[in-house]
Formats: structure tokens, C-alpha cells, sequence
């Protein structure tokens, strides 16, 4: 599904030349759950904007279901993340004014979906994910958990192939985060592919594929 060839990411910052990735070549396969670990400016994030198609390498070549998207218009590039892949992040980004619904809904909006096939997608991920109470409640009336719900049913009513999470549980407390982890290793043991950017050892993990990331290279890659 994923194969990347000797991507490279470089940053200049106050003079300096800063490798973020350097000559990185990977392969993730459908249906994989795999986290992404290391160190604080490590690359991490980087590699995980790339595998999303919201950062371009400098160099290297990404094929995401065999096709070759380096060099992919911006449009391009833009049609394929809507298609293709789920974003879950640590803030949730959710839309203050649009209920736990509306939220939900905002990719199929965007896409001209109308309103009365927009509620048969979102109805049943409200449901699914525990919802189905508080779907007409805005995000500063949801708890942490709730609003990250929230966002993972938003990631995936498009239904994607893969799914990215940059660091899920970072804004929540440690039954949150459990609640979060355990419906996420749900969706991935229904075939979506996942891939998780943390911290947290204890969720790095428990995922089938660990991969750990040192000055923009992969210094670590093992199977559970």
C-alpha cells in the first residue's frame, strides 16, 4: 500500500542545513497497525505529514497504492487525502460552532454531499462510537474523549484506506486514552490501516509494528 524510496526532507533553520528525513525507504502494507516513536525533533511528524501527502520530500519517491505521488499537483494531492486518508490529531481540531454531527458530517459537506445522505453516514458512526446522545452538542460541551470520538468518526465517514494519528491521547487522561486506543485498534482490526505518531511507550507498544525514528532515519523497525 505504502512504499517509500530514499525520501528525503530538509529544513534550513537559522543558517542551518536540518535533515528532518534522510534517504528514508519504507514499506507499510494494508492492514497494518504500526506506530511511529523517537525522540523530540526526531522526524516523526515530518514522516508522518509525508505518508498523509501534507508535506512534499525533497527528494526519494512515495508510490501509495502503486501509483507515484511525489510529484502529484497540489489538487492532486488534495483529492487523494480525501479519498485515501484519515487525520487524527492530538488538539482535534473540531469546528467550535458545528455540533458533535455537524463535525462529523464537515467532509461530506465539503464534498457536496446532501444533508439527507450526510445523516445516513454520520447517524451510525454516532451510534457506533457512543455518540448518539451528544450529537447535537458543540465541542466545549463535550469532554476530551468525547471530542476525540468526535474526530476519529470525522476521519473516517469518508471511509479511507489508512488512518494517521498524531499523538491521539496526548490531550487526554489515561481512561480517555484507553477508550481512544481501543476504538482505534477496532477500526484497524476491520481492516483499516493504521498508523500512530507517540510518545507514550505503552501505546507504541501494543501496536503489530514498532518503528522508531533518530535524526530523520529509521533506527528501529520490529514486529510483535
Amino acid at each position: 500500500m505504502i512504499e517509500l524510496r530514499d525520501i528525503s526532507r530538509i529544513f534550513h533553520v537559522g543558517g542551518q542545513e536540518v535533515k528532518a528525513m534522510d534517504r528514508i525507504s519504507l514499506t507499510i502494507h494494508a492492514g497494518e497497525y504500526v506506530s511511529i516513536m523517537g525522540p523530540s525533533g526526531s522526524g516523526k511528524s515530518t514522516l508522518l505529514n509525508t505518508l498523509g501527502l501534507l508535506d512534499t520530500p525533497d527528494s526519494g519517491q512515495y508510490l501509495l497504492e502503486g501509483q507515484d505521488v511525489t510529484a502529484l499537483s497540489d489538487a492532486r494531492l488534495a483529492e487523494m487525502r480525501g479519498r485515501k486518508i484519515g487525520f487524527i490529531f492530538q488538539f482535534f481540531h473540531l469546528i467550535p460552532r458545528l455540533t458533535a454531527q455537524e463535525n462529523i458530517e464537515l467532509p461530506l459537506l465539503l464534498s457536496g454531499v446532501n444533508r439527507k445522505d450526510r445523516a445516513k453516514r454520520s447517524l451510525p458512526l454516532l451510534d457506533a462510537f457512543g455518540l448518539a446522545a451528544r450529537r447535537h452538542h458543540r465541542p466545549d460541551e463535550l469532554s476530551g474523549g468525547q471530542r476525540q470520538r468526535v474526530a476519529i468518526a470525522r476521519a473516517v465517514i469518508n471511509r479511507p484506506a489508512m488512518l494517521l494519528a498524531d499523538e491521539p491521547t496526548g490531550n487526554l487522561d489515561r481512561h480517555s486514552s484507553a477508550e481512544i486506543i481501543e476504538l482505534l485498534e477496532q477500526l484497524n482490526h476491520d481492516g483499516l490501516t493504521l498508523i500512530i505518531v507517540t510518545h507514550d511507550p505503552e501505546i507504541g507498544e501494543r501496536a503489530g509494528r514498532r518503528i522508531r525514528v533518530v535524526d530523520g532515519t529509521i533506527a528501529a523497525d520490529s514486529f510483535r
